[in-house]
């Protein structure tokens, strides 16, 4: 199996792509001092508050283990949310720029890819690296980006000609659950920490939400092309992926180890469309290492 091995610092790609949901980060943050400040106040006005806890409280000893308790919870949360918030942005930038990497090089020969597909391509980080592989082995092909928001696929667009392969790279606005292309139509398909969103207006462990990815998923096998190659990071639903691609007769499927993204579980799973149509259930292969 092709290997990519490379490796960037994580300003230079948070300086080129900049952060999805900064909102969130910043919540956490926001937060996790709030609670550090509390957890310190508790530790030098821990007497004063030991007197307000006895105002409701007869047992002196129980005042002070309600005190003590209370300012433990307010440290552990402060740690848990700054622990909460650092996986957050490691998540967002270096990890997702390496599970590119493996993705790209879940594909072995991309001299022959023609034409690849990212779906809910986002900023562009694994949309750029499929570019980049493909300029790499000199391949004439292109990948295109699709995203539900056209002004995220403008952005996307200046990310690749930074990246320096704008020329490999087509942007386009569109509903991931109908592709606007026809049957057999890509070489390779691929989407990263995007699948998991759609049908969220749902909930997301309704049976709604469950079936909007199914068709999310449903569609990434119909452009692909016989023989074409699928890979797919997501957080959560993985095992319901899974089951889908046995359900649609897909070939070499395989899982890769659990990778921590966003505080969840998070899988690659890779599958290529057969040649041929095929009847039985599909072989998984678990704890793949790309």
């Amino acid at each position: 199996m092709g290997k990519t091995n490379s490796s960037r610092d994580w300003t230079q790609i948070y300086a080129i792509y900049g952060m999805d949901q900064w909102q969130t980060l910043v919540f956490l943050l926001f937060h996790a001092v709030f609670f550090s400040l509390l957890s310190v106040l508790f530790l030098f006005y821990f007497e004063s508050i030991f007197h307000f806890f006895q105002t409701f409280l007869s047992s002196p000893g129980a005042a002070r283990f309600a005190a003590g308790f209370s300012g433990g919870v307010t440290a552990i949360s402060a740690v848990c949310l700054f622990f909460a918030a650092a996986n957050f942005f490691y998540s967002a930038g270096p990890l997702h720029y390496d599970m590119a990497q493996r993705m790209v090089g879940s594909v072995n020969d991309w001299s022959t890819v023609k034409l690849a597909l990212d779906i809910g391509c986002g900023r562009g980080i694994l949309l750029n690296a499929v570019a980049t592989q493909l300029k790499k082995t000199g391949s004439s092909g292109r990948v295109v980006g699709l995203d539900p928001s056209k002004r995220t696929t403008l952005s996307t667009l200046r990310t690749a000609n930074v990246e320096g392969v704008g020329e490999y790279v087509t942007c386009r606005e569109g509903d991931v659950r109908s592709l606007p292309f026809g049957d057999n139509y890509f070489d390779v398909v691929v989407s990263a920490v995007f699948v998991h969103t759609v049908g969220k207006e749902y909930g997301h462990r309704t049976v709604e939400a469950a079936a909007e990815r199914m068709r999310v998923l449903g569609e990434m096998v119909r452009v692909l092309k016989p023989g074409g190659v699928g890979v797919l990071w997501d957080l959560l639903h993985v095992p319901e992926y899974v089951r889908r691609l046995q359900e649609l007769k897909m070939e070499d499927i395989r899982v890769s180890e659990r990778v921590t993204a966003f505080m969840v579980s998070s899988h690659m799973v890779s599958f290529r469309k057969p040649s041929q149509h095929v009847v039985g259930p599909g072989e998984v292969r678990l704890d793949w290492r790309c």
